[in-house]
This record gives structure tokens, C-alpha cells and sequence, in this order.
């Protein structure tokens, strides 16, 4: 196997994505056809992990499958479908942002939880099953 060429427990390894999602991935076009080896393995690129980590990016920001395979085919469709892409990513841009605000303010609803119930904790003034959610 030349330096270039990585079998698919490779890039379950270098990705954490499992083989039956590697192989799912690339049946609904998320991966474009992997080469096969002369034993007819897969024989994945450096520029296909690549692919993939940033696929993995889009899932995590919640982007949704279907999104994704619309991204997939317009990347495949080459620089001409740059205004598109960027467009779609703007959008799952302002989603990330818009969840990352919702997250802050559930994190300082949880921070002022914490220091009122250790407040309590600290003087000893009530048992913990007494002070409720």
C-alpha cells in the first residue's frame, strides 16, 4: 500500500466513523465511488479523509443528511457551484451560531443553579432533598 492509499480500518481510525457508515455514506453519495485495490478493498486518499472530517463537521453543526448530499453533489459539480455552497453555508452558519447563543443562556441558567444550591450546601440550611429541581 503506497503512503497515499489508506484501507477502510484506517480511516475508521483516522475519522471514528465506523465502516457500515463509511460504506453508508458513499451508497447516498456523501463519498463519492472509492477506488478498490486489485482485491477489490476500498482504497481511500488523503483528500477523501479530508472529505470526510469536514462531512463529520456538518453533521455535528446539525446539519441534516439530506443537506449534506445537496452539498456533496454541487461540490462534485466543481467551482462553479461555489455560490451555492457558500450560500448553504452561511445558513448552517448562522444556525451554529444561533444554537451556540441558546446554549449560553441554558449554561448561565445552570451556573446560577449551581452557586444558589451550593450557596445553600455551604450554610447548611437545608437537607439536599429538600430544595427541590
Amino acid at each position: 500500500m503506497s503512503s497515499g492509499e489508506f484501507n477502510i480500518q484506517q480511516v475508521v481510525d483516522a475519522t471514528g466513523l465506523s465502516a457500515h457508515t463509511l460504506r453508508y455514506y458513499e451508497r447516498i453519495g456523501l463519498i463519492h465511488p472509492i477506488d478498490r485495490g486489485e482485491n477489490t478493498h476500498r482504497q481511500y486518499s488523503q483528500d477523501d479523509i479530508g472529505w470526510i472530517g469536514f462531512l463529520i463537521k456538518l453533521r455535528a453543526t446539525g446539519m441534516p443528511i439530506h443537506q449534506m448530499q445537496a452539498y456533496a453533489e454541487l461540490q462534485r459539480q466543481g467551482d462553479v457551484t461555489l455560490p451555492e455552497r457558500v450560500e448553504m453555508l452561511r445558513d448552517l452558519q448562522q444556525q451554529a451560531e444561533a444554537h451556540i447563543e441558546m446554549l449560553e443562556e441554558h449554561l448561565k441558567l445552570i451556573r446560577y443553579k449551581i452557586e444558589f444550591y451550593q450557596g445553600i450546601l455551604d450554610e447548611g440550611v437545608a437537607e439536599p432533598e429538600a430544595m427541590g429541581g
